[in-house]
């Protein structure tokens, strides 16, 4: 009797370890976790460069094909460095993050969309990051695509489609590059 019991728990404890369905997959799991931990580090980078004022370290961020559609980058990366002001004490994620992905016959794609509170010892912001960490076909498509960046008082007004800036109505607008809108 007590084989049949340990046989029954055995082999209800390999069912459930090697389950994809029941809580979710380990590995859809593990890959949100470090969907996670990326967003987080692509933040870093942008916060040590805008620390340091390097406009190289922060221009390698961006994705080709974000500097090839933005409108002169490098005056709104100079506008990013004024606007930007004081040394940064926290940040913490808003929500998020967002991730699309997509597996066509092997063409994968990944979009990763993240927000956060960076806060100074003057001012606190928002920030919202468009990343493209996966792109087989077309890999100019790696790397940030935008970068917004408001005072975090205006948040809110981002998402207003009246304001015309993420949204015109109910239609998405898509930016390229570094965006503060709100200035």
């Amino acid at each position: 009797m007590h084989k049949i019991i340990i046989s029954l728990i055995l082999i209800l404890s390999m069912l459930f370890l090697s389950s994809c369905s029941l809580g979710g997959s380990r590995t859809e799991m593990l890959n949100n976790d470090s969907d996670d931990k990326k967003a987080d580090d692509r933040l870093k980078e942008v916060i040590e460069a805008l620390e340091k004022q390097d406009k190289d370290a922060l221009k390698a961020i961006f994705s080709k094909q974000a500097l090839n559609d933005a409108e002169d980058f490098d005056g709104s990366m100079d506008y990013l460095f004024d606007f930007f002001q004081g040394d940064v004490d926290t940040w913490e994620k808003s929500s998020g993050p967002t991730v699309f992905k997509s597996n066509n016959h092997g063409h994968k794609k990944k979009e990763v969309k993240s927000y956060y509170y960076v806060t100074t010892d003057k001012q606190k912001y928002f920030f919202l990051l468009r990343d493209y960490p996966m792109d087989t076909d077309y890999p100019d498509n790696v790397g940030l695509y935008m970068l917004l960046v408001v005072k975090a008082d205006d948040r809110e007004k981002i998402y207003d489609g009246d304001q015309k800036i993420l949204y015109d109505g109910d239609q998405k607008i898509s930016h390229a590059g570094i965006y503060i809108p709100l200035e």
